[in-house]
């Protein structure tokens, strides 16, 4: 064979020539020493592995294989979704724990406010109640104040209900209001002697 591929290559100089069969056996040789070695390290099985990653060696080209464990588009997708739904979950209930710590910090703020208010009003003298409005200043910018005063008819109460004086006071917070706080009070007022 080895003849028979020198003749050919002198006919024919550019054709590449052909092992012969001492090549063959060396090849051979080589080729089992190569895989005592690999078997021997566990080469084989890591190949395999990203083999089957890649899709080679699995079956027909562009055929899927149940050893390839890539994600389809599909799979993607729908995890993405999932993903989507959990995102507008968390963030409408940060928005809505944001909404219910303002609404608690305003509840806690306007009672004491309205506390104080109804105890400077209390240390008025009963002639200068009247109705009005205002602001707690600068330590409390967005809370504002009305005050309406008005006398209470009681029926079957007679001279008492003459005595009696509603205090209505409401508290609103921000700059259209959309916090309020009301709070009624009753003062007794005593009638002055001539």
């Amino acid at each position: 064979m080895e003849k028979w591929n020198n003749t050919k290559q002198e006919q024919y100089p550019n054709t590449p020539v052909l092992p012969g069969p001492e090549l063959a056996c060396r090849a051979r040789a080589l080729q089992t020493q190569l895989l005592k070695y690999c078997s021997d390290n566990n080469v084989f099985q890591a190949s395999r592995a990203s083999r089957s990653r890649l899709g080679l060696g699995t079956g027909r080209a562009g055929q899927y294989s149940r050893e390839n464990s890539g994600f389809t588009l599909l799979e993607v997708m729908i995890a993405m979704a999932i993903i989507a739904i959990a995102l507008v979950a968390v963030f409408g209930s940060q928005s809505q724990s944001l909404s219910l710590a303002n609404e608690a910090k305003f509840s806690t703020t306007a009672a004491l406010l309205a506390q104080s208010k109804m105890a400077e009003i209390e240390t008025l003298n009963p002639k200068d109640l009247v109705s009005g409005s205002g602001d707690f200043g600068e330590d409390f910018p967005d809370y504002h104040w009305d005050l309406y005063v008005s006398d209470i008819e009681l029926a079957g109460a007679g001279e008492v209900s003459e005595h009696l004086k509603q205090m209505n006071l409401s508290l609103s917070y921000g700059e259209h209001g959309q916090y309020e706080y009301r709070l009624k009070l009753y003062r007794f007022v005593p009638k002055t002697r001539r």
